[in-house]
This record gives C-alpha cells, sequence and structure tokens, in this order.
C-alpha cells in the first residue's frame, strides 16, 4: 500500500512543484509587472479622485465662509448707517424742540 500513495504522491509533488514555478514566472513576467503597474496607476487615479473631491468640498466651505463674511460686514454697515441717522433724526429733534 505504501508503494500506491508514494507513487501518487510523486507526480503530484512534481505537478506542485511545476505549478510553483509557472507562477512564480508569471510574478517575475512583465506582464504581471504591467498589470502591478496598472493597478498602481487605478490606485493613484482613485486617491487624486478623492483628494480632489475633499478639495473641492473645502473650497465649497471657504466659499461659504467668505459669504457669510461678506454678509455680517455688509449688515453691520447697514446697522451703523441706521443708528447714524436714527440718531441724527433725534438731535434734530431735540434742537428744533430747544
Amino acid at each position: 500500500m505504501e508503494t500506491k500513495d508514494e507513487t501518487l504522491k510523486s507526480p503530484i509533488a512534481i505537478s506542485c512543484a511545476k505549478a510553483a514555478m509557472l507562477l512564480s514566472s508569471l510574478k517575475s513576467s512583465p506582464n504581471y509587472l504591467l498589470e502591478s503597474t496598472n493597478n498602481d496607476e487605478d490606485e493613484e487615479k482613485e486617491m487624486m479622485r478623492r483628494e480632489i473631491g475633499y478639495l473641492r468640498l473645502e473650497l465649497t466651505r471657504e466659499r461659504m465662509k467668505r459669504r457669510r463674511i461678506k454678509l455680517c460686514g455688509l449688515m453691520e454697515l447697514i446697522l451703523q448707517v441706521v443708528v447714524l441717522m436714527i440718531s441724527s433724526f433725534f438731535l434734530i429733534l431735540a434742537f428744533k424742540s430747544s
């Protein structure tokens, strides 16, 4: 029985060794390197897309912040003009009554 097992193990071992050598040669072939380069390029493109999306989001936030600041500045100016007009009105009213 051991001889049958040994005879079966030998072809299996040989085919495993051949498969290992084939895989090794495929990994070191230029096609594997080219595919690896393509995968790296795809990953880099995906990272660039994410970075661009993040930067667009940051740009939008910055624009909204600037608009808010401009709006607050405009509202402050309008409020100062209104206060100046009201104080001028009351000052004129006070001088006319005396």
